[in-house]
């Protein structure tokens, strides 16, 4: 087996965060208490919204945000194929069917263009999915969705501190949800947060994520145990702190990368229009010549570690096939089977930048 020098992945956790979860162990309140009060207020107000509604998942948050909007039996919801297949099931779960529209091949994100046409009577929603820590082409989608009268849930999992136009990713549509899983710009160890402007669908997140109660033993819908603990909220206070920092880090990584391979051959690196803050969760580049499998076997060989986010559009999982849930994305094919991610986490000092360069050269001198 390979020996890993630079992995794809390394969460970074301070002294501050393991004070702080000491704090809120010794004060005996470790479920949802305080800190996640004090988390929420202070993760809406870094993103620029009203409410921040903190749950267990990216995957929950999804689902609350989905229940919240109205998401139910019979509804469509219109998303991407290229993401992780939380974004889909989370539709699923609801009683609806996502509805996979192609992506632009340019920032991986939904393409708005392709939109329009699958549009029915039973369409209810456009979930467009802030890939890779990059927005998609939310103008677009919101004149869509006030055309056909349809919400806006952003699934911002992988883009905390990106910006669309000025306006932070998070506050781009009815609702936003984000993750805090380990591998995310930002941590709460597991946990997400849905993000809103509108105070009756926070309200009703609220009762979705705590067994659909308005108050304690008074239950209005069936909901679901989707809380956050103060453990995970007292983590992810001190993450906030440095995210900007993180985030910076991780751009100018991307920066070093992207100058020192954009003349390599057989590749596309990662492309971010001008008007946007791509804050890259993944730096994802393309491979044009060769077989993608043998550039990561050879990557890997040189001690580079990499990912493949993702390698089956989610109407191709056996799952999706099983629920007769179709798409045709031939973009999205394309980079299920040509992308490779490569690290750009912000613990990459400069000799390991130089070594993911060296690497990727020489991967492009064997293979093109």
């Amino acid at each position: 087996m390979a020996d890993i020098k630079v992995p794809i992945a390394k969460p970074i956790i301070g002294e501050e965060e393991i004070e702080n979860v000491v704090e809120v162990l010794k004060s005996g309140m470790i479920a949802q208490g305080p800190k996640v009060m004090e988390f929420e207020e202070k993760f809406a107000n870094w993103i620029g919204a009203k409410y921040g509604i903190a749950t267990n998942s990216g995957t929950s948050a999804l689902h609350v945000a989905l229940l919240a909007c109205g998401i139910g039996e019979g509804d469509e919801v219109i998303t991407t194929p290229f993401t992780f297949i939380a974004s889909g099931n989370a539709i699923v779960y609801t009683g609806a069917t996502p509805v996979f529209a192609d992506i632009d091949l340019d920032t991986y994100t939904i393409d708005p263009d392709k939109i329009e046409d699958l549009i029915t009577d039973k369409t209810k929603a456009i979930l467009p999915v802030q890939l890779y820590g990059q927005a998609a082409d939310m103008d677009k989608i919101r004149e869509i969705a006030e055309k056909h009268d349809l919400k806006i849930i952003e699934d911002a999992a992988q883009a905390h501190g990106a910006e669309y136009n000025g306006e932070k990713v998070g506050t781009l549509g009815d609702m936003a949800c984000f993750s805090f899983y380990p591998t995310k710009n930002m941590t709460t160890s597991e946990g997400g947060m849905i993000t809103t402007d509108d105070e009756e669908l926070a309200k009703k997140a609220q009762m979705f994520r705590a067994h659909g109660a308005s108050e304690r033993y008074h239950h209005d819908e069936i909901g679901y145990n989707f809380r956050m603990t103060d453990i995970a909220a007292a983590i992810g206070l001190a993450q906030l702190k440095v995210i900007d920092e993180f985030n910076d880090k991780r751009i100018s990584n991307a920066n070093y990368l992207n100058e020192q391979l954009k003349d390599v051959e057989g590749i596309v690196t990662p492309k971010s229009p001008d008007n946007y803050k791509h804050v890259y969760h993944q730096y994802t580049i393309l491979v044009e010549k060769g077989n993608r499998d043998d550039w990561v076997e050879f990557l890997t060989n040189k001690g580079i570690g990499t990912g493949i986010h993702y390698p089956i559009p989610l109407y191709n999982q056996p799952i999706y096939k099983k629920l007769g849930i179709e798409g045709d994305c031939p973009l999205a094919e394309k980079a299920a089977d040509n992308v490779i991610s490569l690290p750009v986490h912000p613990s990459l000092t400069k000799e390991d930048l130089d070594l993911v360069v060296d690497a990727v050269k020489e991967a492009s001198a064997k293979f093109c």
